[in-house]
């Protein structure tokens, strides 16, 4: 017998409905904290909650990545709170789950939302990944040609399998956390006056600037990242979801 039972049918049904509500909240509350959300606002709140701190922090990091919200603030008030180790792990662990639930928003029933505002970059990131796969996903975290959140949501619609596209993204994504994890983690040593002032300022920049350059060194190794516009089919590219 093919097919999901009908039980197991209704629960898929249910929890699509459960995730695109939950993702149309966070775009909501994103969009009216968006003006107040600052990192100096969220470090301080954080701070009050003690041992569940790290886990309240990724979880609105995840949220966040849903809402739009810039996740540079997450990541370097990540490094300010936890340090270099567990605020690079809880940075990744929270961009990721976020990306991740974007992604399943895109692929089960956000996608017509989503292909108005991506356009004709969507058919462009179909083309990479048909092509490349696995390395067009990491080569577009580590050349953003694409916003982090709205790519996340873009690749949603894409051939793309979750389980690559979840794994690739939390490798690919980790240089540019420990970059950003670095400086607040410096400038929050800077501000106490405690450790290494200087090495931990010095590695931020190292750091960054190792940032900075790699889209210039795949650039020289590859030529552009964006591959392409593909010539016209007579039938748009078949977007039919692959994963569940």
């Amino acid at each position: 017998m093919s097919g999901a039972s009908p039980p197991t049918a209704k629960v898929r049904h249910w929890g699509r409905y459960a995730l695109l509500a939950g993702v149309a909240i966070a775009i909501v509350t994103g969009i009216a904290l968006r003006d107040e959300f600052s990192r100096e606002a969220f470090s301080g709140w954080l701070d009050g909650l003690g041992p569940w701190a790290g886990a309240v922090f990724m979880l609105a990091y995840a949220a966040g990545a849903v809402a739009f919200l810039p996740g540079l603030v997450f990541t370097i008030t990540g490094g300010a709170l936890f340090g270099p180790v567990l605020g690079t792990l809880f940075s990744l662990v929270g961009a990721t789950t976020g990306a991740t639930l974007a992604f399943l928003a895109a692929r089960h029933g956000a996608g017509d939302w989503v292909a108005q505002r991506t356009g004709k970059r969507l058919d462009r990131l179909q083309a990479g990944i048909d092509r490349e796969g696995w390395r067009f996903v990491a080569l577009v975290r580590l050349v953003p040609i694409v916003p982090f959140n709205l790519l996340n949501y873009a690749l949603g619609l894409t051939r793309l399998r979750l389980g690559t596209y979840v794994l690739t993204s939390f490798i690919a994504m980790a240089p540019g956390a420990l970059a950003y994890v670095w400086v607040g983690h410096a400038g929050r040593q800077a501000v106490a006056g405690g450790g290494n002032v200087l090495q931990s300022i010095g590695i931020a920049l190292g750091l960054i600037a190792a940032i900075a350059f790699i889209p210039r060194l795949i650039r020289s190794l590859r030529g552009p990242v964006e591959p392409a516009a593909p010539d016209a089919p007579d039938n748009p590219p078949d977007r039919e979801r692959t994963d569940r």
